[in-house]
């Protein structure tokens, strides 16, 4: 163990060493001339010797007093240089953690905006389906799909996670011709499907008035993310379900048609989450006010119409 006086009395010693007035270091660190006396007469009971011969007006330093001042500066210095570069490196990277699916179709999309309007804050995107620990410093922020908000963590809520049948223009066109007639969701359970294990299917098909917990699973790819299973969409191999906001441009620009307006949810949303006491950070405040601002206009813009 080190063995080292009461750090506040130091603390205290140093201000008033170097101000060489108790008033002025009880105003500098925000403490009444009573609490400074009383560190200091701590640190002398320490010590076993005076450090100031009181003045009017002034706290003259002992020869002891002036030993030791320039050394406690210089401590003082190092570790508020240290602290300082720490500080610097904190506020000049902001590390948000989310999940490939959200990244990918909806996050790495707005994300050039907010470095356009905050170009002295560089941004580091970690996509994992892992759980950051926030609390332990290893993001700033994390965006998690989840039913409940996480304890001991702030959580707000971004947007709910529904999911609807979409493929590819050219795949509902051939499955129109086959059948003489656009598909109902009756006749999903029949068609290429993405992921057709998933259960999320079978609330779907519920939502629909389909019988779909019973229905026999025909074997079809099977891919891990949503993101992943979208892409593969986009090229004609069936029709995969997909959030519709995740997938407004795809739609809008002709690689993804959304057959049904009908969305399913089993109660899940997207949150950010903070640790509560980073929620105050300046630029942890300035990433939530932005991606806040984002959702409410994601939500504004028309989903364009089916093809």
């Amino acid at each position: 163990m080190r063995r080292l006086p009461p750090l506040a009395a130091v603390r205290v010693f140093e201000a008033a060493a170097r101000l060489e007035n108790f008033t002025a270091a009880a105003n500098e660190l925000g403490m009444t001339q009573a609490a400074v006396s009383y560190q200091v007469k701590l640190l002398e009971e320490r010590l076993g010797a005076a450090l100031f011969v009181r003045e009017k007006g002034r706290a003259r330093l002992t020869g002891l007093g002036l030993r030791l001042l320039p050394q406690l500066t210089k401590a003082f210095d190092t570790i508020e240089g240290a602290f300082a570069e720490l500080r610097e490196e904190d506020e000049g990277l902001l590390t948000v953690a989310t999940t490939f699916t959200f990244a990918n179709t909806w996050l790495a999309w707005r994300l050039g905006a907010f470095q356009v309007e905050h170009p002295d804050l560089a941004v580091r995107l970690a996509t994992s389906n892992k759980l950051v620990d926030l609390k332990a410093g290893e993001a700033d922020v994390a965006i998690r799909a989840g039913a409940q908000p996480w304890e001991g963590l702030v959580a707000i809520e971004l947007m709910k996670v529904d999911f609807s049948p979409m493929c590819a223009p050219s795949f509902w066109k051939r499955m129109t011709e086959q059948l003489g007639r656009p598909p109902t969701p009756a006749d999903l359970p029949n068609l290429p499907l993405i992921s057709p294990e998933d259960y999320w299917w079978d609330k779907w098909f519920e939502a629909a008035g389909v019988e779909g917990a019973d229905r026999p699973k025909k074997p079809g790819l099977r891919l891990d993310s949503q993101a992943d299973e979208g892409h593969t969409a986009m090229g004609g191999q069936g029709l995969v379900l997909l959030t519709p906001a995740f997938w407004k441009n795809d739609i809008k620009d002709g690689r993804l048609c959304q057959p049904f307006e009908l969305t399913a949810t089993a109660g899940f949303r997207y949150w950010l989450c903070i640790a509560p006491e980073r929620r105050n950070v300046p630029k942890i405040k300035r990433f939530r006010e932005w991606l806040l601002r984002q959702v409410e206009l994601s939500k504004a813009a028309p989903l364009e119409a089916a093809a």
